[in-house]
């Protein structure tokens, strides 16, 4: 069988891994022998000597991730595994390495080469002589608590200062440090400490949007020394090649929820995915998830699948199946934790798989990279790759005990930060299908609208929402006005910016509150506002919530005062559908969409708000906060 790293190996000798990058992830993706992931260690080796520059003149929308990587000790090891991870999302790494440490000094000195090269992540990586170097040769646990009080100050200086989103991360006690203390009692105290501090390390989240510090306890607690001895006093090498293979994973993973590529839905299967047993064959009394032994392991795998879908992920099925049986199950079986309130949308049929997956993606309004298909079906699962290739697919095996595992293991959910609205999803979809069954029944697009009883609120953020609208800029593809998203620490920067401001829009309708939906970035000029992004959420698109929006801003804009109000519009891939928004609300074109001065194609426009555009009928405005000059 010819595996994901044979054909990167094939494409290396042949010189052909920059033109034909676009095939790297999909080579990635591909299911290894038994289900296992491929050696992302030895594909960034494979790929160390791509040229990011070659790689975006063949593909110019390859997602490029600029990381600086400084640390401790020794640290430039965890390229490798770093650059395959990234290349298995379909990302490219630029990467900055620091010297030998110097992390102090690549994070504070603002003439650095970590901060001239402006990355997206800075990863310091921290090891125990963060702590330990400030600890005298004879040391006793006191002696370990006051240099961690003065490690984790430095910590909170590098957080406020550091270019980029900073990583940080928890700090492994290696054996030699614990033992060289002969009474428990002693022991016990620097575990305490070290716990101590850790905890410490982890809450500075809380007090910086910008630092994200990862937990390395998990990682280590799958086994396998934290580092090699002769490695670590030798030549610095202080966190092992497995643990870092972990780290490694996991920044990718933030990497992608960074750029707003956060899965949206989990697709699952049925027969020996969420049930022992095959529904047709065994009939609703030969299937368990709970019971017996293999039952067992399927009724946790559910209650792992609940517990995502509690927190914001929409939770779908495609299965073989008559759907009658499958109603019946998810309604009176004593089994199984989901039931059918738990789903958005349930394909029990005998249909190819890959076109139900296209059919819930269309349904849900998602695009199908939106969706992660977990089933146990070697065939239906290299079905859905090839017919869908950018749906996740999560190879389940036939030991139930091991679902859960391989379902988490690539973070596809992973967020920065969970908002209300996350958590609400759920019912927002079944809001959804409650519109969708009203339109149907409406005599007229038009009768509809007016049925819905829609009301929209523009005004300033609130201060809890900063998660939210960082959220909604990076997730947002379709309305996205110019391209890109805000981080949540930029987000909170531009609340003390004087030259910018927010604006934010919420809906809410007969079916209930939609929440923060919209988002405007306003540059502030003498007798003028410049509207540099318009961010609007695709669930309420169709509805005249955008035009809404910009003649709420215009009529905010003349009643302040100002004279006129700019906007940009940058063309990507996906946001077509919103060119026309600035011209149909007023705007004149002042540089038509093209190549220009800029090389994004970016259209600029104007009105003068002489003659403002009317809100729709169907919808009722209120304005909150005050408007800023």
């Amino acid at each position: 069988m010819t595996t994901g790293l044979d054909r990167l190996r094939d494409l290396r000798k042949r010189g052909l891994l920059e033109k034909a990058y676009d095939q790297v992830a999909l080579a990635l993706a591909q299911e290894e022998p038994g289900g296992v992931r491929a050696d992302t260690a030895a594909a960034g080796r494979l790929l160390a000597a791509v040229d990011p520059e070659a790689v975006r003149a063949h593909h110019p929308a390859t997602p490029v991730v600029t990381v600086a990587v400084t640390g401790q000790s020794t640290v430039g090891q965890v390229l490798d595994p770093l650059r395959g991870e990234l290349a298995r999302h379909g990302l490219l790494l630029r990467a900055v390495l620091g010297e030998h440490g110097t992390y102090l000094r690549d994070l504070t000195d603002t003439g650095s080469e970590v901060h001239t090269a402006a990355p997206d992540l800075t990863l310091c990586l921290l090891d125990a002589e963060t702590v330990f170097e400030q600890v005298p040769g004879v040391w006793r646990p006191e002696d370990v608590e006051s240099a961690a009080a003065d490690a984790l100050e430095r910590c909170a200086v590098l957080a406020a200062q550091a270019p980029g989103t900073l990583v940080l991360n928890t700090l492994p006690l290696p054996l030699e440090y614990s033992r060289r203390l002969i009474d428990h009692r002693s022991r016990a105290r620097l575990g305490a400490v070290w716990r101590e501090f850790n905890a410490a390390l982890l809450r500075l989240t809380e007090r910086f949007p910008g630092l994200v510090v990862i937990d390395l306890d998990p990682l280590t607690g799958e086994g396998g020394p934290v580092t090699d001895p002769c490695l670590a006093r030798y030549a610095k090498v202080r966190l092992g090649a497995g643990l870092l293979a972990g780290y490694a994973r996991e920044v990718a993973h933030l990497a992608r929820a960074l750029r707003g590529a956060t899965r949206k839905c989990l697709v699952l299967d049925l027969d020996q995915t969420l049930w022992d047993g095959i529904l047709a064959e065994d009939g609703p009394d030969g299937i368990a998830a709970a019971g017996t032994l293999r039952g067992e392991a399927f009724g946790a795998f559910q209650t792992c699948v609940r517990h995502l879908g509690s927190q914001g992920v929409l939770l779908a099925v495609s299965s073989k199946n008559d759907a009658a049986d499958v109603a019946r199950v998810l309604a009176d079986h004593p089994d199984p934790v989901l039931r059918e309130r738990d789903f958005v949308a349930v394909h029990a049929n005998w249909e190819p798989k890959d076109g139900n997956l296209a059919d819930i993606a269309r349904r849900l309004d998602l695009s199908t990279d939106a969706l992660v298909f977990a089933d146990d079906s070697p065939a239906e699962r290299e079905l859905v790759r090839h017919g869908l290739p950018g749906v996740a697919v999560v190879p389940l095996g036939e030991e139930p005990a091991t679902h859960i595992g391989r379902l988490l293991a690539d973070g596809w959910f992973d967020t920065l930060s969970l908002t209300d609205e996350d958590r609400a999803r759920t019912g927002e979809y079944r809001a959804r299908r409650e519109r969708r069954e009203l339109h149907a029944g409406a005599g007229s697009h038009e009768e509809y609208l007016r049925a819905l009883e829609l009301r929209l609120d523009v005004g300033p953020p609130r201060p809890h929402e900063a998660a939210r609208i960082s959220q909604l800029t990076l997730r947002t593809n379709q309305f996205n006005l110019a391209g890109g998203g805000l981080t949540e620490a930029a987000v909170t920067a531009l609340a003390a910016d004087a030259g910018r401001e927010l604006l934010v829009a919420r809906t809410a309708d007969r079916f209930g509150d939609n929440g923060l939906v919209g988002a405007v970035l306003i540059g502030r000029a003498p007798g003028e506002w410049r509207l540099d992004n318009l961010w609007l959420s695709c669930r309420v698109l169709g509805r005249g919530v955008e035009r809404a929006f910009v003649a709420v801003l215009l009529k905010r804009a003349r009643r302040l005062g100002l004279h006129a109000v700019g906007a940009r519009y940058v063309p990507t891939a996906r946001n077509g559908r919103a060119g026309d928004l600035y011209p149909s609300c007023g705007f004149v074109a002042r540089r038509p969409s093209g190549p220009g001065e800029s090389g994004d194609g970016a259209a600029e426009y104007r009105h003068d708000l002489t003659v403002l555009p009317g809100v729709p009928d169907h919808i009722r405005v209120t304005e909150s906060g005050k408007a800023s000059r």
